[in-house]
């Protein structure tokens, strides 16, 4: 149980492995990271048995940028016939588990095993089942078979409140026929990670106003409007009929970087394609200056040293907002939807008042 094994985006492995490096030294849990490029997945391998486990531990799933989904585990070779039955005898040491998730790669060949396992998943089960080793528990450790193959499994354990909210961390979300562009899924898993499910009412509602930059042809202004929000669309290309039709949105032909609106909003929304730092710089504006009280925004990656420039970014903003002495809640992560590029999450806190003095 010594080995953290982490999916990812294929071709964001080296990122991966300098994050969780970087995690695992402050810490002070000795170790190793190692992953192949190409692969969608890589490993955290510790000198210490528990150190798996007390980085797990130290370390909150959500706070991290680039790993999808993680467990901590052992990798077991399978055979060719009666695989539960070493499953099984592998899964003495593991504690009883309240949930099971079969996994595997995000990668062609990882594609490849999802018929076999949507069938194994049934045997499986029911095996777990029968030997006490699966119970409907939720608040009892999660059990996460990551298949490389019919003959390489690794069987992992994660907290089902410290890791991703769906297997492989890749969201469930329906493309809406009625979206301009499937760009609007982004907004939709930003909002997911970003926001407890039980504040969306209080949080996004239909009495808010939000302003989408850079949003022609209307797929994150979609998802505002689909909220009843009355948004400003920002843009000197065309917006979609049906968003217009639907009264809630005036859209502008300005530039994104300029533009300042009259009033505060409740939401500030961009996607635009521009150098990260700009970008970084205008979220930090927006909230910096009050001119809204939350923002989703993406930021375009370089082709190198792309963790040590999010980090980078990530310091600059947060410095920028303590000079400013303004409270601001600031999340990052590669989502599954995003490609070159991470979706920053910043919410303006309410700064507490002084005591009056006599």
């Amino acid at each position: 149980m010594n080995t953290l094994f982490m999916h990812c985006r294929p071709g964001f492995e080296g990122e991966v492995c300098s994050e969780i490096a970087e995690h695992a030294a402050r810490l002070n849990v000795s170790g190793y990271a190692k992953a192949k490029t190409g692969s969608a997945c890589a490993e955290f391998v510790c000198t210490e048995e528990d150190g798996a486990q007390r980085l797990m531990h130290g370390q909150r799933f959500a706070e991290l940028i680039f790993p999808r989904q993680w467990a901590r585990g052992v990798f077991i070779d399978l055979p060719e016939t009666d695989r539960i039955s070493v499953i099984l005898a592998h899964l003495q040491g593991f504690p009883v588990c309240g949930s099971l998730w079969l996994e595997m790669v995000d990668t062609n060949d990882g594609k490849e095993l999802s018929n076999f396992c949507k069938k194994f998943e049934v045997h499986l089960r029911k095996a777990l089942l029968n030997a006490g080793k699966l119970v409907d528990d939720p608040s009892k450790p999660r059990l996460l078979l990551t298949f490389k193959s019919g003959r390489e499994v690794f069987m992992g354990l994660a907290e089902p409140n410290n890791s991703a909210m769906w297997p492989m961390g890749i969201p469930r979300l329906k493309f809406p026929r009625d979206a301009p562009s499937r760009s609007t899924l982004k907004l939709e898993e930003a909002w997911h990670h970003f926001i407890p499910r039980d504040q969306w009412d209080e949080r996004l509602h239909g009495d808010m106003t939000g302003v989408d930059l850079g949003a022609a042809p209307g797929g994150w202004t979609w998802q505002l409007v689909n909220r009843g929000m009355l948004v400003t669309a920002i843009d000197n290309g065309p917006m979609a009929e049906s968003l217009m039709d639907t009264g809630l949105v005036q859209h502008l032909m300005a530039d994104g970087f300029t533009f300042v609106p009259k009033q505060p909003v409740d939401w500030m929304v961009c996607d635009i394609v521009e150098k990260p730092a700009r970008n970084a710089a205008l979220l930090e504006t927006w909230i910096g200056e009050g001119h809204c009280r939350e923002a989703v925004v993406n930021l375009k990656l370089p082709m190198k040293q792309r963790y040590a420039e999010v980090k980078r970014l990530l310091e600059r903003i947060e410095d920028g907002f303590k000079a400013r002495g303004i409270r601001v809640e600031i999340g990052c992560k590669q989502l599954y939807h995003d490609r070159e590029e991470v979706t920053c999450h910043l919410r303006r806190l309410e700064t507490a008042k002084k005591p009056k003095t006599r």
